[in-house]
């Protein structure tokens, strides 16, 4: 697997992608259905529209609630990494953007990088862009 760093962190999931793309074509093809069929068969058009929307609202919400999760296991992750290194807590003030961006820094520029970002208040970018010691994340979707 290639080293992961700045330029190459950021990636894709292309089978939610195509699911997303499958479902947003189902959706158009629905509503010409919908239309050209409407007022010979109103109620199949409106079944057949209404399944393809819910499963597109479906497919976005499910993808929202595994980033919303891997949100969440990243801050307590790196709330305990904090922890571990100076016996306090991550400071509040940090967003949840930063925090995710602190997990590419290892635990020698870490603390650094903390307080850098509270004090200057780095953008989640600008801290990607402070690491020089890249700690990967290939887990991550």
């Amino acid at each position: 697997m290639e080293q992961q760093n700045y330029q190459n962190h950021r990636k894709a999931d292309p089978v939610f992608l195509g699911i997303v793309l499958t479902s947003f074509s189902v959706v158009i093809l629905s509503i010409f259905f919908f239309i050209n069929h409407v007022s010979s068969d109103w109620l199949l058009s409106t079944i057949v529209t209404l399944i393809a929307i819910i499963i597109l609202l479906l497919s976005v919400k499910l993808r929202g609630y595994a980033v919303y999760l891997q949100d969440r296991i990243i801050r307590n992750e790196e709330n305990f990494r904090y922890y571990r290194l100076t016996g306090e807590l991550l400071d509040s003030r940090l967003t949840l953007k930063q925090v995710i961006a602190l997990r590419f820094a290892d635990d020698e520029e870490y603390l650094g990088l903390v307080e850098r970002a509270l004090s200057e208040n780095l953008s989640p970018d600008g801290i990607k862009k402070s690491v020089n010691n890249w700690k990967s994340d290939y887990h991550r979707v």
